[in-house]
C-alpha cells in the first residue's frame, strides 16, 4: 500500500476557493495561503450545525486513529448527501518529529495539503510561539532594567515555550554571565502553552486581547499577582496573533471542507480546537465534526467541561473511536502478539472501552457510537465479541474502514451518528463549576477516571488556597496526566479501580481562564525517543519531501 505521503500527494485537490464556495463563503470571506489554504476572514454569528465530537479510549503510543475516524466519517456524511464540515486541531512539530508522527489523519482519511498542514502550514504555531517569548523576554528586561513592578526573580510563573519535543530545555538557567537577573527557567511544548489556550479559547479579537493581559506572569515582593497587561505588552502580542487567531481552511482527500485551527495537547493543556473554528463550521455547515485529543477521560472531558461551557455549545452525539489491538493490550496481551487472535485478553480489556461510553452516557448523558477501526488481523470472533459488549452497555458499535476506503468506509458510522444525534440530550457536567477546586478535581477523578479520591501535596493545597483567595476559585479545572491510563499511572491499562490521583502541583491560567491540576509525573515539554520520525524524514533530489506520516 501507499504511504500516507504518496496518498496525499496523488490525491487531485480543489482549489481553496471552490471549497469556500461550498460552504456559501465568497473571495471577501477569505484570505488565500496559496492555493489550497486560506484564512477566514468572518466567522459567522449563528450556529446552525448540529456537533459531533470524536474521543476514544485510552491510547496506545501510536494513537487509536480519531483523527483518521474524524476524517473518514465527514467523507462519509458528505456521500450521503450532507453539508459537513471538519472542525480539526493543528499537528504540534513535537509529535511530527517524535514518535506519533504528524495529525492529518492517514491512508484515505486525510486533510490536505498533508505536508503543509504537519510542517509550517499557515504560520499559527509560530505565532503563538513568538507571541509567548515576546512575553518572557519583556518580562526579564523589565526586571533587568529598573524592575518598577519590584517582581521576585523567585516567583516568576510564565514560562518559554518551543514547538518541539526538547527534553534539555526542561530546566535551563537564563541571564547568566551579567546579561540579566541569573534565574531558573522551564520550557514548555507550544502545545501546552498558556498562549495557545488562550487563542483557542477566545471568542474575538478583542477576547484574545483581553485573555493575553489578564496571564499572570509572577508576583511582587508583596505577594501580588503581576500580569502581562502590567507591563504593557497585550497589545504586542496580539499584534503577532491577529492573523493566527483567523481560522485556516483546507480540505479532504475526497474534498469536504476541514478547518484545521489551533492544537493544544488534551494531556497537558485543553486538547481542543479553537471556538472560533468550532463556531465557524457550526455557522457554515449542517453537520460538523470534531475532536478532542487522546481519551474521552482527558479530550473529551476538557471539551465538554471546559470548552462547552466557555462557547456555550454541546455535541448531539459522541463517537468512542477504539481498535482490537488497543483493547486487547489493555486486556494484558503482549504487544508482540497483538495481531494474533486472543479472546481472553480482548474480553479483559473491554472494560476500558465501556468505562469511557458509559463516562459519556451516565456522566454527560449523551448518546454514543462506538467506532472501532479496523485492521486486517481482526477476527470474526474478536469483532463479534466487541459488538456484544458494547450493544450490552446500550450503544451501537461500527467496525469503520476509514483508512483503507475513506468516505465509502464511513458511511455505516454515518448512518449510526444519525440515529443516535436524533435522541435528544441535554449536557450534563462532570463537576458544578461553583464547588470548591479541590472537589471539582475529586468529582472528575470519580465520576470520569472512576478513581477513590485525589491527594494533594502541601504545595498544591497551599496554591489552591491561593487561587481560591485571590478569585480563581470558580474557573474550570484542567487535569494534566497521563494519556495511557485512566489513572495517573501509565502502567495501570484497562479500568483500574481502587486507585487514588495525586495532584502535586497547581497552576493558575489567569489568561485561558482554568486551573491546572499536575498529577503524576507528567512532563509540559515532552523528550524525544531513542529513534524519532525526524531521522526518517528527508527531502529528495526533485525537492519532495520523504518520510512524513
Amino acid at each position: 500500500m501507499l504511504s500516507d505521503i504518496e496518498i496525499a500527494r496523488a490525491c487531485k485537490m480543489k482549489e481553496i476557493g471552490q471549497v469556500a464556495a461550498s460552504l456559501g463563503l465568497g473571495e471577501e470571506d477569505i484570505e488565500r495561503y496559496g492555493r489550497y489554504k486560506a484564512k477566514l476572514c468572518r466567522v459567522p454569528q449563528a450556529r446552525r450545525g448540529r456537533l459531533v465530537l470524536v474521543t476514544a479510549v485510552n491510547p496506545t503510543a501510536s494513537g487509536e486513529g480519531k483523527t483518521t475516524v474524524s476524517i473518514g466519517l465527514a467523507d462519509g456524511m458528505r456521500r450521503l448527501g450532507k453539508k459537513v464540515c471538519l472542525a480539526l486541531r493543528e499537528p504540534s512539530l513535537g509529535p511530527v518529529f517524535g514518535i506519533k508522527g504528524g495529525a492529518a489523519g492517514g491512508g484515505y482519511a486525510q486533510v490536505v495539503p498533508m505536508e503543509d498542514i504537519n510542517l509550517h502550514f499557515t504560520g499559527d504555531l509560530h505565532a503563538i510561539t513568538a507571541a509567548n517569548n515576546l512575553l518572557c523576554a519583556v518580562l526579564d528586561n523589565h526586571i533587568f532594567r529598573e524592575n518598577e513592578l519590584d517582581i521576585d526573580p523567585e516567583k516568576i510563573y510564565f514560562r518559554r515555550c518551543m514547538d518541539m519535543n526538547d527534553r534539555s530545555l526542561r530546566n535551563v538557567t537564563v541571564g547568566q554571565r551579567g546579561e540579566g537577573c541569573p534565574r531558573e527557567e522551564h520550557f514548555e511544548i507550544t502545545a501546552a502553552c498558556e498562549v495557545m489556550a488562550i487563542l483557542c479559547l477566545a471568542t474575538s479579537l478583542a477576547d484574545l486581547k483581553r485573555r493575553l493581559g489578564n496571564i499572570i506572569v509572577g508576583e511582587n515582593r508583596k505577594g501580588e499577582y503581576v500580569y502581562a497587561r502590567d507591563l504593557g505588552v497585550e497589545g504586542a502580542m496580539c499584534a503577532l496573533l491577529k492573523d493566527a487567531i483567523k481560522p485556516n481552511l483546507v480540505q479532504t482527500l475526497e474534498g469536504t471542507p476541514a478547518i484545521v485551527h489551533g492544537g493544544p495537547f488534551a494531556n497537558i493543556a485543553h486538547g481542543c480546537n479553537s471556538i472560533l473554528a468550532t463556531y465557524a463550521a457550526l455557522g457554515l455547515a449542517d453537520w460538523v465534526v470534531t475532536e478532542a485529543g487522546f481519551g474521552a477521560d482527558l479530550g473529551a472531558e476538557k471539551f465538554l467541561d471546559t470548552k462547552c461551557r466557555v462557547a456555550g455549545i454541546q455535541p448531539d452525539c459522541i463517537v468512542v473511536v477504539a481498535t482490537v489491538k488497543a483493547l486487547k493490550l489493555h486486556g494484558g496481551a503482549d504487544k508482540a502478539a497483538l495481531s494474533e487472535e486472543n479472546i481472553p485478553a480482548l474480553e479483559a480489556g473491554m472494560p476500558n472501552l465501556l468505562k469511557h461510553v458509559e463516562t459519556m452516557q451516565k456522566v454527560y448523558n449523551k448518546p454514543v457510537v462506538v467506532a472501532m477501526n479496523r485492521f486486517a488481523s481482526d477476527t470474526p470472533a474478536e469483532i463479534e465479541t466487541v459488538m456484544r459488549a458494547v450493544e450490552r452497555a446500550g450503544a451501537e458499535a461500527v467496525f469503520t474502514d476509514v483508512f483503507l476506503k475513506g468516505g465509502e468506509g464511513g458511511e455505516e458510522l454515518a448512518k449510526a451518528v444519525f440515529a443516535a444525534a436524533e435522541k435528544k440530550s441535554e449536557l450534563h457536567f462532570a463537576y458544578d463549576l461553583n464547588d470548591p477546586i479541590e472537589k471539582k478535581i475529586a468529582d472528575v477523578v470519580k465520576n470520569v477516571y472512576g478513581g477513590d479520591g485525589v491527594t494533594f501535596s502541601e504545595t498544591a493545597r497551599a496554591k489552591i488556597a491561593e487561587a481560591e483567595a485571590r478569585g480563581y476559585g470558580k474557573t474550570p479545572v484542567i487535569i494534566a496526566k497521563t494519556q495511557y491510563s485512566l489513572s495517573d499511572n501509565a502502567k495501570l491499562v484497562g479500568r483500574p479501580s481502587g486507585f487514588t490521583v495525586h495532584v502535586r502541583d497547581i497552576i493558575v491560567k489567569g489568561g485561558a481562564g482554568f486551573v491546572v491540576a499536575v498529577a503524576g509525573n507528567i512532563m509540559l515539554m515532552p523528550g524525544l525517543g531513542k529513534h524519532p520520525a525526524a531521522e526518517k524524514i528527508d527531502v529528495d533530489s526533485s525537492g519532495e519531501i520523504v518520510g512524513l506520516s
